[in-house]
């Protein structure tokens, strides 16, 4: 696992945590579809390159 990994996916937590705390302030619902579009590409990003797939 190396450093870029590592960031992405504490990013896409970081994101999953702002998803979370928007959804209780009552944001509106596009700005949470986009966050959580960001986090999903964030948290998938870094898995993908874990290079545990080949």
């Amino acid at each position: 696992m190396n450093g870029l990994n590592s960031i992405l996916i504490l990013l896409g937590l970081f994101l999953v945590g702002g998803i979370i705390s928007f959804v209780k302030q009552g944001m509106p619902k596009s700005l949470i579809v986009l966050l959580s579009f960001g986090a999903v590409m964030c948290l998938a990003a870094g898995i993908l390159r874990l290079d545990v797939w080949s």
